[in-house]
């Protein structure tokens, strides 16, 4: 017998979810789209396992939460990844969940209307639909994985996934990374910490068995193989950077220590770029001088970047928006984006 005194006491109601197939049968994984995930994942996988020298940089806006304004972006990033192809792979980042310290705004799937609503149902299936616009555009797609339910919506649009500073240490999303068929990058801790990261990975590449949900929308046991593409990101932390020639040294050594192939990524937002986003050309300019100079465990880049500089608070008469401007961490303009990457792409042609 259930006492109602016992369960449930601070839940207030319980809102059906479409299931994953529901959703993918809604909207399906279109041939192009396919052929763009697939690809994206096995070039990332080839720059990770070092048979492509290129470097793969992630950038976007800190959130997505105008989808107009996100395929206006995506649209003009596609036009440069032409450019700059020989030397860079460019990976979308679509980011639809937020981490919050407290309170605030949780991103694109859990607020889709940005008024409290939360509707949840209605914000997966936008999210779907962008991240199918996106593909078939022609862009790969990089996320946070967020929520451990979120994969089994979307996961066969991405092309790589991140586990945010907060969760690195999270066992549940490490259980989540070893079934992911993204490669994954873990962030160091928000402390600064890599050991956090490198435990990750390790954890990652194993099997596991755990408690999720399967394409049935049921709760299922998962049981995974594990993930041979876990790699460190590196974004600062405790207020100071961590992208030095010094730190990214330790940071081989201690994944060499640890038998893991040293493949580093530099987040230039976050405490890398002490969250002043003017500063993260700068970063990402110290990163290329690196890489220039002989290092092989540089291969991939994060940037915080959108068509408007700066961010925004999210007004209670949402016509007020500007166009373009994140409503979460600022970020740089398109113009500062353009230069980045052709000034970039010019100096690791030299090589």
């Amino acid at each position: 017998m259930n006492s109602p005194d016992l369960e449930n006491i601070n839940v207030s109601s319980f809102d059906a979810m479409p299931t994953p197939v529901d959703l993918h049968a809604r909207l399906p994984l279109s041939e192009r789209a396919a052929s763009v995930v697939n690809q994206g994942r096995e070039a990332l996988r080839n720059i990770l396992d070092g048979t492509d020298k290129r470097l793969f940089v992630v950038l976007g806006p800190c959130s997505i939460h105008d989808p107009v304004a996100g395929l206006d972006y995506a649209r003009r990033l596609l036009a440069l990844q032409e450019e700059v192809k020989d030397s860079m792979l460019l990976v979308m980042r679509v980011y639809f969940e937020k981490p919050r310290t407290t309170t605030g705004w949780k991103g694109y799937i859990n607020d889709p209307y940005m008024d409290d609503s939360f509707r949840v149902d209605q914000g997966m299936e936008l999210a779907r639909k962008f991240l199918l616009d996106v593909c078939e555009l022609g862009l790969p797609t990089g996320t946070e994985a967020l929520d451990p339910i979120s994969p089994q919506y979307l996961g066969d649009l991405i092309a790589w996934t991140a586990i945010g500073a907060r969760t690195t240490e999270s066992q549940t999303h490490r259980e989540m990374s070893s079934g992911l068929s993204t490669p994954v990058g873990f962030k160091n801790g928000t402390d600064g910490d890599i050991s956090i990261a490198i435990n990750a990975i390790l954890s990652a590449s194993h099997p596991h068995s755990f408690l999720g949900l399967n394409d049935q929308g049921r709760v299922a046991i998962v049981r995974t193989r594990g993930n041979q593409y876990g790699h460190v990101v590196l974004r600062g932390g405790d207020g100071r950077p961590n992208y030095d020639t010094v730190s990214v040294a330790m940071a081989e050594q201690a994944m060499q220590k640890a038998k893991l192939r040293p493949n580093i990524v530099v987040d230039c937002s976050h405490a890398n770029s002490y969250k002043k986003p003017e500063l993260q050309p700068l970063v990402m300019a110290d990163v290329i001088n690196q890489v220039v100079n002989g290092n092989s465990s540089l291969v991939g880049i994060m940037i915080e970047s959108n068509l408007v500089a700066g961010n925004q608070k999210i007004p209670t008469d949402l016509s007020q928006l500007t166009y373009g401007c994140s409503v979460t961490d600022a970020c740089v303009d398109w113009a500062t984006t353009e230069k980045m990457l052709r000034d970039a792409a010019a100096r690791l042609r030299s090589r």
